[in-house]
């Protein structure tokens, strides 16, 4: 295998890029079938839809990095799209009560910091400054796919695995606090930069 090239323009249609088109494709079908009158086939095609699109979070980043095929509208898409799914099921699952009362927080602090990163990376980019992605990171969006994946199959999971729904919402509050650590990350790295270009 040979080591990827530095950041550079490839094809549209790359690999990599099909996936994370396909990632964002899958948004509007998992709300669709978390939407539908409630069913347990529906739920079971909604995780299945959002079991393949959490694969291609992987695999686009790896296919990119092995076949050096890393492009500047892969790397514009592929947070995009894994900020769009996440928000999207947090969204549906808070609209069908799996999310609710005080488990709300947990959701709430997901899409903020969601929010808070966009910004932030956006202001850190005109600087030209990089913020790697951790292994906290990647452990904050393992729990919080995992623990989606189980509030997604929610009340259909049950007869299979009793607790299915106990289950997502423990990881759901693991997920909120490993984001507001990484969180911090971001915003101390803004802060800093913000306040170094502002004193003489």
């Amino acid at each position: 295998m040979t080591k990827a090239s530095p950041l550079r323009r490839s094809p549209a249609f790359s690999l990599p890029n099909i996936l994370t088109y396909s990632r964002m494709v899958a948004v509007p079908a998992v709300v669709g079938l978390l939407f539908w009158p409630e069913d347990f086939w529906s739920r079971w095609a909604a995780l299945a839809v959002f079991v393949a699109a959490a694969i291609t979070d992987y695999f686009d980043g790896y296919f990119a990095r092995a076949y050096a095929q890393q492009s500047v509208i892969g790397r514009m898409l592929d947070p995009i799209a894994d900020k769009l799914l996440v928000a999207a099921c947090l969204l549906m699952l808070t609209n069908d009560r799996i999310i609710s009362g005080v488990h709300l927080w947990a959701a709430i602090v997901i899409l903020c910091r969601e929010i808070l990163v966009s910004g932030l990376r956006e202001y850190l980019a005109e600087l030209k400054v990089g913020v790697p992605v951790s292994k906290v990171a990647k452990w904050k969006t393992t729990a919080q796919l995992v623990s989606l994946g189980f509030l997604i199959a929610g009340p259909a999971g049950e007869p299979v695995l009793p607790g299915t729904v106990s289950i997502g919402i423990a990881l759901l509050w693991a997920a909120a606090a490993l984001t507001l650590w990484t969180g911090w990350d971001y915003l101390k790295a803004g802060v800093l930069h913000a306040v170094s270009r502002t004193l003489p």
